[in-house]
């Protein structure tokens, strides 16, 4: 496996990124990695090492940069979260939309990396991220899955349910039955909106699991059979989507 740590130039600055993608056999499909609200850390970096592992080059930014290069949440008390939900507020529809336009430049200029195929996932709170992603860059994005999404329908003019219209790829929803930050009646809003889009999609949901169900140090949330099923679900659509045929 390659792997590195660098700095990918955007109009707001240096986003500090982790890449990671197969030593021989390239160029390579993109996957662009979009962090939680916790941060970029190692937890993230094994998740990204799976996915590169099976074929995949793999983008994972630092969306903080623009405040901070090292944040991330070590520890669950109030003032930390605090601080994490200050950073989680400074992005919105039009930083994701930047930082997604530095990446495919990245990933255009990487001999690696395969950019005529891209997908995308997020995670809790860049559930949004990877729809504003595929609505601005529609002719770029082949697939896109969100896991645990947050904040999927909101009143906002750029809530997610609300650019379902632009999204023109296939997308994922991995959706916890315990999750205060996607309740079914924001789910429902989202589905009725794809529907209506006409876009290719799937959202599942996933009994007696919560929010953050698929990180391996989340003490006491994680649950191993929900989060192996979203290994299942990731690989069959970007197997699926990124593939040479697709």
């Amino acid at each position: 496996m390659i792997e590195q740590h660098l700095d990918i130039p955007t109009a707001d600055g240096a986003m500090n990124t982790f890449v990671v993608h197969p030593e021989e056999g390239g160029p390579f499909p993109v996957v662009l990695f979009y962090m939680d609200a916790p941060g970029k850390r190692e937890e993230l970096h094994d998740m990204a090492r799976r996915l590169a592992a099976v074929g995949y080059f793999v983008v994972l930014p630092n969306l903080y940069y623009r405040r901070t290069r090292d944040f991330w949440l070590r520890e669950r008390t109030e003032p930390a979260m605090a601080v994490m939900f200050e950073h989680m507020a400074s992005l919105d529809a039009r930083t994701t939309e930047c930082d997604t336009r530095a990446m495919l430049q990245f990933v255009d200029a990487q001999s690696a990396a395969d950019a005529r195929r891209i997908g995308a996932v997020g995670y809790c709170m860049s559930g949004p991220f990877v729809m504003w992603a595929a609505a601005a860059f529609p002719e770029r994005l082949r697939c896109i899955a969100s896991i645990h999404g947050a904040n999927m329908a909101t009143d906002r003019p750029d809530s997610p349910h609300r650019v379902a219209h632009k999204v023109k790829c296939e997308s994922y929803f991995a959706c916890a039955e315990i999750d205060k930050w996607a309740p079914p009646a924001d789910i429902e809003k989202l589905q009725v909106a794809l529907r209506a889009a006409g876009t290719p999609h799937r959202i599942e949901w996933y009994p007696g699991a919560e929010h953050g169900f698929v990180f391996p140090l989340r003490a006491g949330i994680y649950n191993q059979v929900a989060a192996e099923r979203h290994w299942e679900r990731l690989f069959s659509l970007f197997g699926r989507t990124l593939s040479p045929a697709a």
